[in-house]
């Protein structure tokens, strides 16, 4: 009985431990790579992403249609989001559409001195130049904004590129 116990510890010692989850793109302190943003693949259903997440109210002023708003669904990190522009953003919202990935919103404040080298560095490593800051990257649509009051606003919105 006592042999059955040590080899039944023996086996359950030799037992394969899985591998850790892939470790998300984190990018460099300073980089203005936005890839780091995109914490699951668009289309990821919900209870797929790899965070905990709650659900928010978007308030939405740019003329989409009321159906069109009404049938998306975002939710901001419980935990801090990832570094984008070497910063915490101070906004980050996945959205979902029927329960899936469709677009990722994040917003950084920058000091009003900075903000538009910032916005013109971060818009040229995109491949984008300002002003418009639009572009895409195999199938994430991106676009930049720098909005400029007393303290400048530099958000980022991505998209699935095939979400309509």
């Amino acid at each position: 009985m006592a042999l059955c116990a040590a080899l039944t510890l023996a086996l359950a010692g030799c037992r394969a431990v899985p591998p850790p989850p892939p470790a998300a793109h984190e990018p460099e302190l300073g980089s203005n790579d936005w890839h780091g943003l995109v914490i699951a693949p668009f289309g990821s259903v919900l209870k797929d992403v790899p965070m905990a997440l709650h659900e928010v109210l978007l308030f939405r002023d740019d003329g989409t249609a009321d159906n069109a708003a009404a049938a998306v669904e975002c939710y901001a990190a419980d935990a801090p989001a990832p570094r984008f522009l070497g910063r915490t953003p101070d906004e980050y919202v996945l959205c979902f559409k029927q329960d899936r990935l469709s677009r990722i919103q994040a917003a950084v404040l920058l000091p009003a001195a900075e903000a538009d080298g910032v916005f013109a560095a971060a818009c040229a490593a995109w491949g984008a130049p300002a002003p418009d800051c639009e572009g895409s990257d195999g199938a994430i649509r991106f676009r930049g904004r720098l909005e400029q009051e007393a303290e400048s606003t530099l958000s980022i919105t991505l998209d699935d590129a095939a979400d309509p």
